[in-house]
């Protein structure tokens, strides 16, 4: 646990680890016994359902299911990392593979690191170098990007060029475990596409392009302005107070510092320890609070929410 915890915030967070819930993990098997044969579900319901009922339903099901798989990643349910890699292979999302998720994200919890650009896997920022030789056009949609409808549209297909051009210098370069991990998922993701194209009334390309990217698209809302520049890390991490829809779709990783500093603890126990000691968490981060996703979209329609250039990286 972090330093500067108290000796009373270890010991309510040790309580709670040790009820059944924290031991046994229930929710989030519970959460795995749900979003499988939901995903399966809706496909071969399909055909009564018809298209586009089924596109509504797979979107926010994509979404979770990526939720999921970050806390799988980090440990839950269980403590078998091959368990939680075999759980959470499954390329419903289609675009990323589980352990090239897992890696890159558990470097971006080098909180030291976050939102520097070159450094933080996640960050979406340039360096002061860097952006003043982008071309306009690039500036541009950077900026957009900085907006909420423009991260809704950009988001995911520019997090997917990022990925094919870094992945595609490894695949260039020769790298073994690229050529594995993007040979057995995408040998998956065939029997995955396979299996819509045969049971379902959803056509592949709409399965890819139609619900896969939108799914993406709401998490890229989610980190939207998840992180910001701060000279302290512990402020450079949102808590945002959102409702309780983007709540379940998100896992609580809208209240994002608190996950930060505790990365082991499951998703069902963020509020009740967030809720404890709200104004600590609220200090700690510098003020860094959003009421709610619907307080982004009403402040960052037109307005961006910050500089694409990062202010000292």
């Amino acid at each position: 646990m972090p330093n500067y915890l108290d000796v009373a915030q270890r010991e309510e967070i040790l309580q709670l680890q040790q009820t059944f819930t924290g031991r046994t993990e229930w929710p989030t098997w519970l959460l795995l016994i749900g979003v499988y044969p939901s995903w399966f579900a809706v496909l071969l319901a399909s055909p009564r359902l018809g298209l586009w009922p089924s596109t509504a339903l797979l979107i926010p099901i994509v979404t979770l299911w990526m939720s999921v798989q970050h806390e799988l990643l980090h440990g839950h349910p269980s403590r078998f990392v091959w368990l939680n890699k075999l759980m959470g292979y499954a390329p419903f999302a289609v675009w990323y593979p589980y352990t090239l998720y897992r890696d890159s994200h558990l470097l971006h919890h080098r909180d030291e690191d976050l939102t520097l650009p070159g450094v933080d896997p996640e960050s979406r920022y340039f360096s002061r170098r860097d952006w003043p030789n982008r071309s306009a056009l690039v500036r541009a949609v950077q900026r957009l990007n900085k907006t909420v409808p423009g991260r809704l549209l950009l988001g995911a297909p520019l997090g997917l060029l990022g990925l094919a051009r870094e992945e595609g210098r490894r695949l260039w370069r020769g790298e073994r475990q690229a050529w594995l991990m993007w040979l057995s998922h995408g040998s998956l993701t065939l029997l995955m596409l396979a299996f819509i194209a045969h049971y379902s009334v959803i056509p592949v390309w709409h399965y890819l392009l139609l619900i896969s990217v939108p799914a993406l698209s709401l998490g890229a809302l989610r980190s939207f302005y998840e992180h910001r520049p701060s000279a302290l890390p512990e402020q450079r991490t949102v808590l945002n107070e959102a409702g309780w829809p983007w709540r379940w779709l998100f896992l609580n990783l809208n209240l994002h510092l608190v996950h930060h500093d505790l990365p082991k603890l499951p998703w069902y126990f963020l509020p009740r320890v967030y809720r404890a000691r709200r104004e600590d968490w609220l200090a700690r981060s510098g003020g860094y609070l959003v009421k709610g996703y619907g307080e982004l979209a009403r402040r960052h329609a037109v307005n961006v929410v910050d500089s694409p250039q990062h202010p000292f990286a």
